[in-house]
């Protein structure tokens, strides 16, 4: 696609990271709670997991692109931010994959 829509491409890894921690709250027995906040869900892991600490700055970028922004101004995203978006998420997806033992 030309534009390439890099808001897409942030947001859907911005949920892809939300929807895994809360599979990991869940496999842990933990309810998650209703938000698209991932730091305040990787507070909840590391309760449990210390070593979601990890993750803490990928969390943090990764919150900018959520279904409710926390700014109320736009967010000027470049190529190089969605580049960005998609290794935080794919590392955040690989560590938490290990983490859920099936």
């Amino acid at each position: 696609m030309r534009p390439i829509p890099l808001e897409i491409v942030c947001y859907h890894c911005q949920q892809s990271v939300e929807k895994i921690i809360k599979a990991f709250l869940i496999y842990s027995r933990v309810k998650p709670e209703k938000t698209h906040d991932l730091e305040s869900l990787n507070d909840r892991c590391k309760i449990i997991d210390k070593s979601f600490k990890k993750i803490d700055e990928k969390c943090i970028r990764l919150n900018a692109y959520s279904s409710q922004p926390r700014y109320p101004f736009e967010i000027e995203i470049e190529e190089s931010h969605a580049l960005l978006a998609l290794n935080d998420s794919k590392e955040i997806n690989e560590f938490i994959k290990e983490k859920i033992i099936i």
